[in-house]
């Protein structure tokens, strides 16, 4: 099998260094080249065609952000990976946003690094705890109804879903549809991380 091919794009000489010295000790991955910004790596990504782009966020000339837009208008099927220092960086949301398939944080060890490489590589989209809060955090707030507004400041409050049904008027089989359906726009797994995303998302006034 061929290798996957891998640009490494970070102005910082010994990341780029002790990542292609990561790199060339496996038998599945290869680095094609390297680029110290934005501007400097586009003209390499035409010309090798890499499978994977390791960029990092925070570059002089162009940015992780910047560049990430411009690849992956021009080569939606080159997966790019943000690495960063900031796992809490808002940037990091921005670049996810402008088509990015992964965020990793620098520290991240290396035999976790190479992993996701190859996870990314497969088509999955992988990201560092800390990454994916920001990511959540920074996402565009999902349209409420004034009702699910209304049964979800209610479930704030404690109470039952028969109680929610008496002060809204619907049944109880309503309010456990609306209450699915409030978790799912918000991405939550319960009512318990339902609340918590809303009030940190500003979406009840409390």
């Amino acid at each position: 099998m061929k290798p996957i091919r891998i640009l490494i794009v970070d102005n910082h000489e010994l990341m780029r260094l002790g990542l292609t010295t990561l790199i060339r000790y496996t038998d599945d991955l290869a680095v094609v080249g390297t680029a110290e910004n934005g501007k400097e790596a586009i003209p390499l990504v035409r010309s090798l065609k890499p499978d994977i782009i390791l960029m990092d966020l925070r570059m002089p000339v162009m940015d992780g952000v910047e560049t990430t837009s411009r690849i992956h208008a021009e080569f939606p099927e080159i997966k790019i990976v943000i690495l960063t220092t900031y796992g809490t960086s808002a940037d990091v949301a921005s670049a996810v946003k402008a088509g990015a398939s992964a965020a990793l944080v620098k520290d991240t060890p290396n035999d976790e690094l190479l992993t996701a490489i190859r996870a990314i590589a497969a088509g999955k989209r992988v990201f560092s705890r800390e990454i994916s809060r920001t990511i959540a955090d920074n996402s565009e707030s999902p349209e409420l109804t004034s009702r699910q507004k209304e049964i979800l400041k209610l479930v704030v409050d404690g109470q039952r879903n028969y109680d929610i049904g008496r002060n809204v008027g619907i049944s109880t089989d309503a309010v456990k549809q609306q209450v699915k359906s409030i978790c799912t726009k918000l991405g939550a797994a319960n009512r318990a991380e339902a609340v918590a995303i809303a009030l940190r998302k500003h979406l009840l006034k409390i």
